[in-house]
């Protein structure tokens, strides 16, 4: 290689020929080449999230005095271009790495040193002019700057989640309305049971989901409070008393959330609960769309020799040897995506739970997890509704045809002719194939009137009123 294609850098480590026009240095380098892991970078808002950080700190730092303004003023500039988008693919390192993260947050270090350089005249590499550590990085530690990105991030994540989460409630509701007056045979272990409307099938959804949105606004909450100022373990060593007290409100402005220091910066900065957590809201989601999904696989089973009560709508061919086959091919990819965020959230809880003393060391295994499961799942969620949920129909006629073939009904006569005679009824009409109905009026347990009286959709289908 040309001396004009490249330039040395060294650390403590040694020396390496990086590209001349790189924005990353040695540091990044070396990881890049240590930690070959999963072949993804780092995610893009966490790569924003960074720099937000170091905007943050840079403004503090030059506020309190402490760096120069013409120094802050191009690292600043130099953090907001990343932040609009420019510069992320200077950011080299592997999703996974050793060192707790050292290696993304000298990754940021390096391309706005390098970055805010340029903006002051100079040549890449030319530290003497923006040092990675000792500008960039003032009054920072690997240990509050990552650990306070991932909270930045999950904040962002979990709004994008929550969007969908909203938008899915309200196709679930309005499917709950359409189909309010579709009478069906519901079911309990795949058997028949007592009758429901389709409505109330699609009004539990909407429930369920309820509960899942209301967690995770909890967790926003939660993701509120940061650890950045605490440094390497919560001593704030290498911090001035102004930058400890303003660098986070700064971060807030900067972010957009009202973000708090932790009040024990120990606690936050070794332990990763608060993460677990968000990953336990995603795993309960994912466990409840995954089991609704298989409801409408089951309910649109056949569509001749199955189910067949609603019918999705057609995405694509289901088989490469079987004409016309259509498969639930939207319910099955969000299943897939639960198996995965649950997977996700087994390493989850084993990187928060292997830390020692008073650094987790396995945050990027647990971001990269996380980051993940709120993706796919997000993801999973807009594609539910747009390809499935919204298209969904109901055949009426076939639901109630089901329903007037079920024994099911005999359970509304058992208050009146007891269980016993009720039990023999629903037997009998097994075993000939004649209606309950007919049954009941043949053997006069019971007049017409009191028959329709009882049988009626909405008194077998909701509680009873008092008057």
């Amino acid at each position: 290689m040309n001396t004009t294609d490249s330039r040395i850098e060294s650390d403590s480590i040694g020396s390496l020929s990086v590209p001349a026009d790189a924005y990353y240095g040695v540091q990044s380098l070396r990881a890049a080449y240590n930690f070959p892991i999963t072949g993804r970078r780092l995610h893009p808002i966490f790569i924003n999230s960074l720099a937000k950080i170091k905007k943050a700190a840079a403004i503090t730092n030059k506020d309190a005095g402490e760096l120069s303004p013409s120094i802050a003023d191009a690292i600043i500039s130099a953090c907001d271009e990343i932040i609009s988008g420019r510069l992320h693919d200077e950011f080299i390192v592997d999703a996974i790495q050793g060192g707790a993260g050292t290696s993304a947050n000298m990754n940021a270090n390096e391309v706005i040193a390098n970055r805010a350089i340029e903006l002051l005249g100079g040549t890449k590499g030319d530290y003497t002019l923006v040092h990675p550590n000792d500008h960039v990085n003032m009054a920072q530690s690997t240990n509050d700057v990552i650990p306070t990105a991932g909270h930045l991030t999950v904040l962002t994540l979990a709004e994008a989640a929550e969007k969908e989460l909203h938008r899915l409630y309200a196709a679930l509701s309005c499917k709950a309305e359409e189909f309010d007056g579709v009478l069906k045979m519901g079911r309990t272990q795949l058997q028949d049971a007592v009758p429901m409307r389709l409505g109330q099938t699609f009004s539990a959804y909407a429930s369920m989901l309820k509960r899942d949105i209301i967690r995770l606004r909890i967790i926003h909450k939660e993701m509120l409070t940061v650890n950045l100022g605490g440094t390497a373990i919560g001593t704030a060593i290498n911090v001035s008393p102004y930058y400890l007290e303003h660098v986070v409100e700064n971060l807030s402005q900067i972010s957009g959330f009202p973000l708090r220091q932790a009040e024990n910066l120990f606690d936050a900065t070794q332990n990763l609960d608060t993460f677990v957590d968000a990953s336990g809201v995603l795993k309960s989601c994912a466990v409840n769309l995954s089991k609704m999904c298989n409801d409408l696989r089951l309910l649109s089973s056949g569509p001749k020799t199955g189910i067949a009560e609603i019918n999705l709508p057609p995405k694509q061919n289901g088989s490469s040897i079987m004409p016309g086959k259509i498969n639930p091919v939207i319910p099955e990819v969000v299943s897939q995506v639960a198996f995965h965020i649950i997977g996700n959230d087994t390493a989850i809880t084993i990187a928060a739970e292997s830390g020692q003393l008073e650094l987790n060391a396995f945050e990027p295994v647990l971001f990269f997890s996380l980051f993940s499961s709120f993706d796919t799942l997000t993801h999973a969620v807009a594609t539910l509704i747009d390809n499935c949920i919204e298209g969904i129909t109901a055949n009426e006629e076939h639901c109630l045809e089901l329903m007037d073939a079920s024994v099911g009904i005999s359970t509304v006569l058992c208050p009146y002719i007891g269980y016993t005679r009720a039990a023999q009824i629903a037997k009998t009409s097994l075993k000939t194939g004649v209606p309950v109905r007919e049954l009941v009026l043949k053997e006069g347990l019971l007049s017409e009137e009191q028959l329709n009286d009882l049988l009626n959709p909405l008194k077998m289908t909701q509680p009873a009123t008092t008057v």
